[in-house]
């Protein structure tokens, strides 16, 4: 259905119907771009037409299935829900296709249709390689929140476990909203600190640190001892990690390598930050059909609203080394989505010195990346599968030197 001269040539040999079986992953706009190709074959030929898809997650592709019948005049009799199996009885008639009453379900917008996406994705990956259940490490903040939101609904609260790791940047919020979340799903939630094991690492350290100011090396300490704490659980209990980073995050390295990036699945890694805040308010009002959590909001107002932060050091916040999302995530969707270069992007309105910046970010992540847990594609444009670069290249900036990388 995706090209004009093979539907001419069946055609021309006495074809009287199409049927197009499918293995068609979902992106963004996939299925109405679907509709599209197979309606202009139908009114090219005059034939009608059968798309008929697969549903299900495999690995970092998910299936939406979204089937479809048109007859020969190019009007659609039958479509069934997305990301549902399903079954609707067509008749072929005098060249014409026939459904009975109720043949047309209703289909998904954004971001209702993203969330189904991420649920099912996560689901079949979990079910299909047999793990028992998952792991997140919830941290009081949005995207641990939603994670553990997803998690539930695709598999279900007594499958789902979370454990808080506070250190001494670890806010009285955090703490609390923490707990809440995982109350108001229903998991399995626990306390493990990690203050001790940080002093310790700072004693074994000290001598070969004398004379170094602090910096971002003894924040990544605090990630990657969770890491740890992480990976023990799921190794001694068979419980899979959830990485719990966005795309906005892996798009510019911000993720610490061996911590926060621990996991097997990274449910999130095709969400960027801003879709992760419309997701977890819209899951507050609302589920998708085949959920497995509860009715109700399940992630509390505070973590939505406030300041966003990774709490490795006193006060700080996200935006003190990045833009604010609403503006990084647009620059993002322009270098990675649409292949712009920094001065088209920076017509659209934006600082060309800060997208020269982000674009230099993006392509010095590339290491990090190509160590990152898979996760659910939704964009036309997943890192590593529709987007790969080199991570030794000629396209960082000359001033470049070694080492500079990200920890």
């Amino acid at each position: 259905m995706w090209f004009p001269d093979v539907v001419a040539h069946l055609k021309s040999e006495g074809a009287e119907i199409l049927i197009a079986p499918h293995g068609s992953p979902y992106a963004a706009d996939k299925p109405e771009d679907r509709i599209n190709h197979a309606l202009a074959r139908v009114v090219e030929s005059g034939l009608p037409m059968i798309f008929v898809n697969q549903v299900g997650g495999q690995d970092e592709l998910v299936f939406d299935g979204t089937s479809f019948a048109a007859n020969g005049s190019g009007k659609i009799v039958a479509r069934l829900a997305p990301f549902e199996e399903g079954l609707v009885h067509v008749e072929l008639s005098l060249g014409q296709l026939t459904a009975p009453e109720g043949s047309m379900a209703e289909g998904l917008k954004a971001p209702d249709i993203y969330y189904a996406a991420l649920v099912l994705g996560l689901r079949d990956y979990v079910r299909k390689n047999n793990f028992p259940g998952v792991l997140i490490g919830l941290s009081g903040g949005v995207d641990s929140a939603l994670t553990a939101a997803l998690a539930v609904d695709a598999l279900g609260p007594g499958n789902v476990q979370a454990v808080m790791m506070p250190s001494r940047y670890t806010s009285e919020d955090s703490l609390i909203d923490a707990e809440a979340c995982a109350g108001a799903l229903g998991i399995s939630y626990e306390i493990i600190p990690i203050e001790s094991m940080v002093g310790s690492f700072s004693e074994v350290l000290a001598d070969t640190f004398e004379g170094q100011e602090p910096d971002s090396t003894e924040e990544n300490i605090q990630a990657r001892i969770r890491g740890i704490l992480l990976m023990a659980l799921s190794n001694k209990f068979g419980h899979m990690v959830i990485a719990t980073g966005n795309k906005s995050e892996f798009s510019v390295g911000y993720s610490t390598l061996y911590g926060d990036l621990c996991g097997g699945f990274a449910v999130l890694k095709d969400v960027y930050k801003t879709t992760v805040y419309e997701l977890s308010k819209w899951r507050n009002k609302q589920k998708c059909p085949g959920a497995l959590g509860p009715d109700g909001p399940v992630i509390p107002a505070n973590i939505i609203t406030k300041a966003p932060t990774a709490e490795l050091r006193a006060n700080q916040t996200d935006q003190d080394s990045l833009p604010p999302y609403d503006i990084l995530d647009e620059i993002l969707k322009g270098l990675v989505e649409d292949d712009l270069s920094v001065d088209n992007v920076a017509s659209k309105g934006f600082d060309i010195g800060m997208v020269s910046r982000i674009e230099h970010m993006v392509y010095l992540a590339e290491y990090k990346r190509r160590q990152a847990p898979p996760g659910v594609k939704i964009t036309e444009r997943q890192f590593g599968r529709d987007r790969r670069y080199p991570i030794t290249n000629a396209f960082r900036n000359a001033e470049v030197q070694a080492g500079e990388e990200e920890k």
